[in-house]
Protein backbone atom coordinates (compact mmCIF):
# COMPACT_ATOMS: atom_id res chain seq x y z
CA UNK A 1 0.00 0.00 0.00
CA UNK A 2 1.68 3.28 -1.05
CA UNK A 3 0.66 6.57 0.92
CA UNK A 4 1.79 10.09 0.68
CA UNK A 5 2.11 11.28 4.32
CA UNK A 6 2.32 8.69 6.90
CA UNK A 7 1.84 10.17 10.24
CA UNK A 8 3.11 7.91 13.11
CA UNK A 9 1.38 9.13 16.44
CA UNK A 10 -2.04 10.14 17.18
CA UNK A 11 -1.63 12.44 19.92
CA UNK A 12 -1.47 16.39 19.85
CA UNK A 13 1.78 16.53 17.55
CA UNK A 14 0.90 13.88 15.05
CA UNK A 15 -2.77 15.68 14.73
CA UNK A 16 -1.31 19.15 13.96
CA UNK A 17 0.86 17.94 11.35
CA UNK A 18 -1.88 16.03 9.89
CA UNK A 19 -4.16 19.26 9.49
CA UNK A 20 -1.26 21.49 8.97
CA UNK A 21 0.02 19.19 5.78
CA UNK A 22 -3.73 18.86 4.74
CA UNK A 23 -3.73 22.59 4.55
CA UNK A 24 -0.97 22.49 2.84
CA UNK A 25 -2.43 20.67 -0.49
CA UNK A 26 -2.17 16.78 0.69
CA UNK A 27 -4.72 14.68 0.78
CA UNK A 28 -3.43 10.91 0.93
CA UNK A 29 -2.39 11.01 4.78
CA UNK A 30 -2.87 8.58 7.16
CA UNK A 31 -2.27 8.40 10.91
CA UNK A 32 -1.40 5.22 12.57
CA UNK A 33 -2.15 5.09 16.61
CA UNK A 34 -1.34 2.47 18.94
CA UNK A 35 -4.19 3.72 21.41
CA UNK A 36 -7.74 3.17 21.45
CA UNK A 37 -8.64 6.40 20.23
CA UNK A 38 -6.33 9.83 18.99
CA UNK A 39 -5.58 12.62 21.50
CA UNK A 40 -2.18 10.53 23.18
CA UNK A 41 -2.00 11.52 26.29
CA UNK A 42 -3.84 14.71 26.64
CA UNK A 43 -6.99 12.10 27.42
CA UNK A 44 -5.85 11.58 30.45
CA UNK A 45 -4.72 15.25 31.45
CA UNK A 46 -8.22 16.85 33.06
CA UNK A 47 -6.22 19.45 34.13
CA UNK A 48 -6.75 23.30 32.65
CA UNK A 49 -3.99 25.20 31.16
CA UNK A 50 -4.12 23.87 27.82
CA UNK A 51 -5.18 26.07 24.01
CA UNK A 52 -3.95 29.56 25.45
CA UNK A 53 -1.50 30.00 22.81
CA UNK A 54 -2.98 28.10 19.91
CA UNK A 55 -6.59 28.66 20.98
CA UNK A 56 -6.59 32.05 22.88
CA UNK A 57 -8.72 30.51 25.61
CA UNK A 58 -7.88 27.85 28.43
CA UNK A 59 -8.74 24.40 28.13
CA UNK A 60 -8.62 21.13 29.48
CA UNK A 61 -5.92 18.17 27.81
CA UNK A 62 -9.07 16.51 26.56
CA UNK A 63 -10.89 19.51 25.12
CA UNK A 64 -7.94 20.64 23.58
CA UNK A 65 -6.95 17.36 21.38
CA UNK A 66 -10.90 17.38 20.77
CA UNK A 67 -10.41 20.45 19.24
CA UNK A 68 -7.69 18.87 17.08
CA UNK A 69 -9.74 15.73 16.57
CA UNK A 70 -12.68 18.01 14.78
CA UNK A 71 -10.24 19.20 12.60
CA UNK A 72 -8.78 15.83 11.04
CA UNK A 73 -12.26 14.63 10.88
CA UNK A 74 -13.62 17.86 9.15
CA UNK A 75 -10.83 17.31 6.75
CA UNK A 76 -11.80 13.43 6.47
CA UNK A 77 -8.07 12.51 7.31
CA UNK A 78 -7.70 8.76 7.38
CA UNK A 79 -6.42 7.24 10.80
CA UNK A 80 -6.07 3.90 11.89
CA UNK A 81 -6.32 2.90 15.99
CA UNK A 82 -5.23 0.54 17.83
CA UNK A 83 -2.01 -0.02 15.59
CA UNK A 84 1.72 -0.35 16.14
CA UNK A 85 4.77 0.27 14.28
CA UNK A 86 7.23 -1.97 14.22
CA UNK A 87 9.43 -0.49 12.57
CA UNK A 88 10.50 2.44 9.57
CA UNK A 89 12.80 1.58 7.34
CA UNK A 90 15.30 3.81 5.51
CA UNK A 91 13.62 3.71 2.04
CA UNK A 92 10.68 4.92 4.17
CA UNK A 93 8.55 1.53 4.42
CA UNK A 94 6.61 1.55 7.37
CA UNK A 95 5.66 -2.00 8.78
CA UNK A 96 2.55 -1.66 11.10
CA UNK A 97 -0.13 -4.14 12.54
CA UNK A 98 -3.26 -3.98 14.19
CA UNK A 99 -6.34 -6.74 14.91
CA UNK A 100 -8.03 -6.18 11.80
CA UNK A 101 -5.09 -6.27 9.04
CA UNK A 102 -2.41 -8.24 11.04
CA UNK A 103 1.33 -7.34 10.14
CA UNK A 104 1.33 -4.85 6.50
CA UNK A 105 3.50 -2.21 5.03
CA UNK A 106 2.62 1.04 3.76
CA UNK A 107 5.43 2.68 1.20
CA UNK A 108 5.42 5.99 2.49
CA UNK A 109 7.01 8.80 0.11
CA UNK A 110 7.48 11.34 3.08
CA UNK A 111 6.91 10.37 7.13
CA UNK A 112 6.14 12.07 10.70
CA UNK A 113 7.34 10.79 13.57
CA UNK A 114 5.47 12.24 16.52
CA UNK A 115 5.50 9.12 18.64
CA UNK A 116 5.73 11.07 22.01
CA UNK A 117 7.66 10.32 25.00
CA UNK A 118 7.73 7.80 28.21
CA UNK A 119 8.40 7.88 31.74
CA UNK A 120 11.89 6.91 33.32
CA UNK A 121 10.74 4.15 35.02
CA UNK A 122 12.18 3.02 38.85
CA UNK A 123 14.63 0.57 37.44
CA UNK A 124 16.42 3.58 35.97
CA UNK A 125 16.66 5.41 39.46
CA UNK A 126 18.07 2.72 41.81
CA UNK A 127 16.77 3.10 44.81
CA UNK A 128 17.16 0.61 47.65
CA UNK A 129 14.63 -1.39 49.01
CA UNK A 130 12.27 -4.14 48.10
CA UNK A 131 9.82 -3.96 45.36
CA UNK A 132 6.08 -3.51 47.34
CA UNK A 133 3.07 -2.60 45.85
CA UNK A 134 2.78 1.17 46.26
CA UNK A 135 4.73 2.47 43.57
CA UNK A 136 4.07 4.08 40.35
CA UNK A 137 5.07 6.66 38.00
CA UNK A 138 3.44 9.97 37.82
CA UNK A 139 1.41 9.60 34.50
CA UNK A 140 0.48 6.19 35.47
CA UNK A 141 -1.14 7.39 38.34
CA UNK A 142 -2.41 10.22 36.37
CA UNK A 143 -4.42 7.60 34.10
CA UNK A 144 -5.88 5.64 37.33
CA UNK A 145 -7.04 8.69 39.01
CA UNK A 146 -8.46 10.04 35.77
CA UNK A 147 -9.34 8.08 33.30
CA UNK A 148 -10.00 4.79 35.43
CA UNK A 149 -11.13 5.88 38.22
CA UNK A 150 -9.01 4.09 40.83
CA UNK A 151 -6.93 5.95 43.60
CA UNK A 152 -3.60 4.54 44.02
CA UNK A 153 -3.35 5.59 47.70
CA UNK A 154 -4.00 7.66 50.84
CA UNK A 155 -0.59 8.60 51.84
CA UNK A 156 1.81 9.72 49.35
CA UNK A 157 5.21 11.22 48.97
CA UNK A 158 6.64 12.08 45.20
CA UNK A 159 10.08 12.06 43.76
CA UNK A 160 10.68 14.88 41.30
CA UNK A 161 9.15 17.72 40.40
CA UNK A 162 8.71 17.98 36.70
CA UNK A 163 5.23 19.54 35.94
CA UNK A 164 3.33 15.84 36.14
CA UNK A 165 4.73 15.25 39.65
CA UNK A 166 3.41 18.59 40.58
CA UNK A 167 -0.23 18.59 38.80
CA UNK A 168 -0.49 14.76 40.89
CA UNK A 169 0.26 16.31 44.42
CA UNK A 170 -2.45 18.66 43.39
CA UNK A 171 -4.56 15.95 42.20
CA UNK A 172 -4.01 13.30 44.70
CA UNK A 173 -5.02 16.48 47.39
CA UNK A 174 -8.14 16.95 45.71
CA UNK A 175 -9.00 13.03 45.66
CA UNK A 176 -8.49 13.12 49.45
CA UNK A 177 -4.93 11.81 49.53
CA UNK A 178 -2.57 13.78 52.07
CA UNK A 179 0.58 14.23 49.88
CA UNK A 180 3.43 14.93 52.42
CA UNK A 181 6.58 15.55 50.50
CA UNK A 182 7.78 16.25 47.10
CA UNK A 183 11.56 15.40 47.17
CA UNK A 184 13.54 17.42 43.63
CA UNK A 185 16.91 15.73 43.66
CA UNK A 186 18.63 19.02 41.61
CA UNK A 187 18.50 22.32 43.79
CA UNK A 188 15.94 23.40 41.86
CA UNK A 189 11.92 22.60 40.42
CA UNK A 190 12.31 20.87 36.83
CA UNK A 191 8.95 22.05 36.18
CA UNK A 192 6.94 25.45 35.45
CA UNK A 193 6.43 28.01 37.79
CA UNK A 194 2.76 28.53 37.70
CA UNK A 195 2.85 24.69 38.41
CA UNK A 196 4.44 25.06 41.81
CA UNK A 197 2.49 27.99 42.38
CA UNK A 198 -0.68 26.61 41.67
CA UNK A 199 -0.20 22.69 43.19
CA UNK A 200 2.04 23.25 45.80
CA UNK A 201 1.59 26.54 47.52
CA UNK A 202 -1.71 27.05 47.38
CA UNK A 203 -2.14 23.59 49.08
CA UNK A 204 0.53 23.89 51.58
CA UNK A 205 2.49 20.60 49.93
CA UNK A 206 5.99 21.17 50.95
CA UNK A 207 9.06 20.96 48.17
CA UNK A 208 12.48 19.89 49.55
CA UNK A 209 15.27 20.57 46.83
CA UNK A 210 18.09 18.82 47.06
CA UNK A 211 16.51 15.88 48.42
CA UNK A 212 15.97 12.20 47.07
CA UNK A 213 14.78 9.02 48.28
CA UNK A 214 16.86 6.82 49.78
CA UNK A 215 15.22 3.95 50.44
CA UNK A 216 12.02 2.35 49.66
CA UNK A 217 10.14 0.67 53.04
CA UNK A 218 7.71 -2.20 52.90
CA UNK A 219 7.63 -5.81 51.60
CA UNK A 220 3.93 -6.47 50.06
CA UNK A 221 3.22 -2.99 50.15
CA UNK A 222 5.01 0.70 50.49
CA UNK A 223 5.29 1.30 54.48
CA UNK A 224 7.27 4.56 54.36
CA UNK A 225 10.13 5.70 52.64
CA UNK A 226 13.35 7.43 53.49
CA UNK A 227 14.45 10.71 52.24
CA UNK A 228 17.96 12.70 52.24
CA UNK A 229 19.51 15.64 51.46
CA UNK A 230 22.09 15.69 48.91
CA UNK A 231 25.26 17.04 48.03
CA UNK A 232 26.90 19.47 45.53
CA UNK A 233 27.90 16.10 43.49
CA UNK A 234 23.84 14.87 44.16
CA UNK A 235 25.38 12.26 46.58
CA UNK A 236 23.19 10.92 49.35
CA UNK A 237 24.09 13.02 53.36
CA UNK A 238 23.52 9.71 55.48
CA UNK A 239 23.45 11.72 58.78
CA UNK A 240 20.42 14.09 56.91
CA UNK A 241 18.12 10.83 56.09
CA UNK A 242 14.39 11.22 57.40
CA UNK A 243 11.96 8.71 57.52
CA UNK A 244 8.11 9.45 55.94
CA UNK A 245 5.55 7.15 56.51
CA UNK A 246 3.15 6.21 53.36
CA UNK A 247 1.76 3.37 51.30
CA UNK A 248 2.21 5.38 47.64
CA UNK A 249 5.63 6.66 46.22
CA UNK A 250 4.85 8.56 42.66
CA UNK A 251 7.85 8.92 40.58
CA UNK A 252 8.08 12.11 38.51
CA UNK A 253 11.44 11.82 37.36
CA UNK A 254 12.08 12.77 33.68
CA UNK A 255 10.55 11.85 30.07
CA UNK A 256 12.56 10.13 27.62
CA UNK A 257 11.38 10.57 24.00
CA UNK A 258 9.87 7.13 22.24
CA UNK A 259 12.60 7.05 19.72
CA UNK A 260 13.02 3.36 18.83
CA UNK A 261 11.33 3.41 15.75
CA UNK A 262 13.63 6.48 15.06
CA UNK A 263 16.61 3.89 15.42
CA UNK A 264 15.38 1.60 13.64
CA UNK A 265 15.27 3.76 10.91
CA UNK A 266 19.35 4.35 11.11
CA UNK A 267 18.35 8.34 12.47
CA UNK A 268 20.85 9.84 14.27
CA UNK A 269 20.03 10.56 17.76
CA UNK A 270 20.91 13.81 19.83
CA UNK A 271 22.48 12.58 23.19
CA UNK A 272 21.06 15.17 24.81
CA UNK A 273 17.27 15.53 23.95
CA UNK A 274 17.57 11.86 22.94
CA UNK A 275 15.36 12.97 20.11
CA UNK A 276 16.35 12.89 16.40
CA UNK A 277 18.86 15.72 15.37
CA UNK A 278 17.01 18.20 12.77
CA UNK A 279 16.83 20.62 10.78
CA UNK A 280 14.71 24.09 10.93
CA UNK A 281 12.11 22.84 9.29
CA UNK A 282 12.16 19.57 11.92
CA UNK A 283 13.76 17.26 9.09
CA UNK A 284 15.96 14.00 9.95
CA UNK A 285 18.82 12.90 9.03
CA UNK A 286 16.79 11.22 6.69
CA UNK A 287 15.68 13.05 3.81
CA UNK A 288 11.31 12.60 4.12
CA UNK A 289 11.26 12.10 7.37
CA UNK A 290 10.44 15.04 9.71
CA UNK A 291 10.24 14.82 13.33
CA UNK A 292 7.97 16.96 16.20
CA UNK A 293 6.50 17.20 19.52
CA UNK A 294 8.31 15.35 22.69
CA UNK A 295 9.50 12.54 20.62
CA UNK A 296 12.27 15.45 19.58
CA UNK A 297 12.71 16.91 22.67
CA UNK A 298 10.72 17.66 25.54
CA UNK A 299 8.07 20.61 25.61
CA UNK A 300 6.61 22.83 28.15
CA UNK A 301 3.42 23.25 26.96
CA UNK A 302 1.38 21.62 24.12
CA UNK A 303 0.51 24.68 22.51
CA UNK A 304 3.98 24.75 21.36
CA UNK A 305 4.06 20.74 20.43
CA UNK A 306 0.71 21.81 17.86
CA UNK A 307 3.27 24.93 16.64
CA UNK A 308 6.36 22.36 15.85
CA UNK A 309 3.75 19.48 14.48
CA UNK A 310 2.33 22.11 12.15
CA UNK A 311 6.11 23.44 10.44
CA UNK A 312 6.82 19.72 10.18
CA UNK A 313 3.50 18.70 8.34
CA UNK A 314 3.78 21.90 6.03
CA UNK A 315 7.24 20.78 5.26
CA UNK A 316 6.40 17.16 4.47
CA UNK A 317 3.68 18.37 2.63
CA UNK A 318 6.47 20.82 0.56
CA UNK A 319 8.56 17.76 0.31
CA UNK A 320 6.21 15.20 -1.34
CA UNK A 321 4.72 18.20 -3.83
CA UNK A 322 8.93 18.95 -4.82
CA UNK A 323 8.58 22.55 -3.29
CA UNK A 324 11.03 21.76 -0.42
CA UNK A 325 13.41 24.46 0.06
CA UNK A 326 17.15 24.26 -1.59
CA UNK A 327 19.84 23.29 1.13
CA UNK A 328 22.26 26.16 0.47
CA UNK A 329 24.24 26.48 3.89
CA UNK A 330 25.31 23.59 6.12
CA UNK A 331 25.13 25.68 9.91
CA UNK A 332 25.59 23.29 12.96
CA UNK A 333 24.02 25.04 16.12
CA UNK A 334 25.87 23.80 18.83
CA UNK A 335 25.20 25.18 23.34
CA UNK A 336 27.53 26.70 24.99
CA UNK A 337 28.23 28.08 28.73
CA UNK A 338 25.12 27.02 30.59
CA UNK A 339 23.11 25.81 27.35
CA UNK A 340 22.17 21.98 27.51
CA UNK A 341 21.31 21.84 23.77
CA UNK A 342 19.21 23.51 21.36
CA UNK A 343 16.69 22.22 18.54
CA UNK A 344 17.31 22.47 15.43
CA UNK A 345 20.55 21.50 15.63
CA UNK A 346 21.28 22.19 12.23
CA UNK A 347 20.03 24.91 9.31
CA UNK A 348 20.52 24.39 6.21
CA UNK A 349 18.42 27.63 4.49
CA UNK A 350 18.87 31.12 5.18
CA UNK A 351 16.28 32.41 2.94
CA UNK A 352 13.23 32.21 6.36
CA UNK A 353 13.59 33.49 10.12
CA UNK A 354 14.82 30.60 11.95
CA UNK A 355 13.92 30.18 15.68
CA UNK A 356 16.13 28.01 18.17
CA UNK A 357 14.61 26.73 21.22
CA UNK A 358 17.16 25.98 23.86
CA UNK A 359 17.18 24.73 27.44
CA UNK A 360 19.63 25.82 30.30
CA UNK A 361 20.77 23.03 32.55
CA UNK A 362 21.11 25.20 35.80
CA UNK A 363 19.51 28.23 37.10
CA UNK A 364 20.74 31.66 35.01
CA UNK A 365 20.07 34.68 37.06
CA UNK A 366 20.78 37.99 34.76
CA UNK A 367 21.93 36.25 31.99
CA UNK A 368 23.58 37.22 29.00
CA UNK A 369 22.49 35.48 25.65
CA UNK A 370 24.88 35.13 22.66
CA UNK A 371 24.88 34.23 19.29
CA UNK A 372 27.97 33.52 17.76
CA UNK A 373 29.77 32.44 14.65
CA UNK A 374 33.08 31.11 15.47
CA UNK A 375 34.46 34.67 17.19
CA UNK A 376 31.61 37.29 15.56
CA UNK A 377 29.16 38.16 18.06
CA UNK A 378 25.91 37.88 15.72
CA UNK A 379 23.11 38.56 18.55
CA UNK A 380 23.15 39.35 22.19
CA UNK A 381 20.19 39.23 24.41
CA UNK A 382 19.89 39.87 28.42
CA UNK A 383 17.13 37.53 30.23
CA UNK A 384 17.03 38.28 34.12
CA UNK A 385 16.23 34.85 34.77
CA UNK A 386 15.95 31.51 32.76
CA UNK A 387 15.61 27.92 34.57
CA UNK A 388 15.79 24.51 33.32
CA UNK A 389 12.06 23.84 33.35
CA UNK A 390 11.17 26.28 31.28
CA UNK A 391 12.05 26.16 27.40
CA UNK A 392 13.77 29.06 25.84
CA UNK A 393 13.91 30.60 21.91
CA UNK A 394 15.97 32.83 20.28
CA UNK A 395 14.50 34.28 16.57
CA UNK A 396 17.59 34.17 13.72
CA UNK A 397 16.35 36.81 10.89
CA UNK A 398 17.37 35.94 7.05
CA UNK A 399 19.78 38.96 7.21
CA UNK A 400 21.58 37.41 10.43
CA UNK A 401 22.11 34.26 9.18
CA UNK A 402 23.28 35.78 5.82
CA UNK A 403 26.20 37.00 8.43
CA UNK A 404 27.06 33.64 9.49
CA UNK A 405 30.28 31.40 7.38
CA UNK A 406 30.62 28.05 9.54
CA UNK A 407 28.48 26.76 12.97
CA UNK A 408 26.56 28.72 15.12
CA UNK A 409 27.33 28.64 19.32
CA UNK A 410 24.18 30.03 20.98
CA UNK A 411 26.13 30.53 24.58
CA UNK A 412 24.85 31.76 28.16
CA UNK A 413 27.01 32.79 30.56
Amino acid sequence: MKKDLVIIGGGPAGLAAAVAAYDSGIRDILILERDTSLGGILQQCIHNGFGLHRFGEELTGPEYAARYEQQVQERGIESLCGTMVLSVSPDKTVTAMNKQMGIFTLEATAVVLAMGCRERPRGALNIPGTRPAGIFTAGTAQRFVNMEGYMPGKEVVILGSGDIGLIMARRMTLEGAKVKAVCELMPYSGGLNRNIVQCLRDFDIPLYLSHTVSRIHGKERVTGVSIAKVDERLQVIPETETYIPCDTLLLSCGLLPENELTKSAGIPLDGITGGATVNQNRETALEGVFACGNVLHVHDLVDFVSEEAALAGNAAAAYIKGNAPAKEIALAVKPAGKVRYTVPQRIDSAKEEVTLFFRVGSVADNALLTVKCGDKVLLTKKKRRMTPGEMESVRLSPALLSEANGDLTVCVE
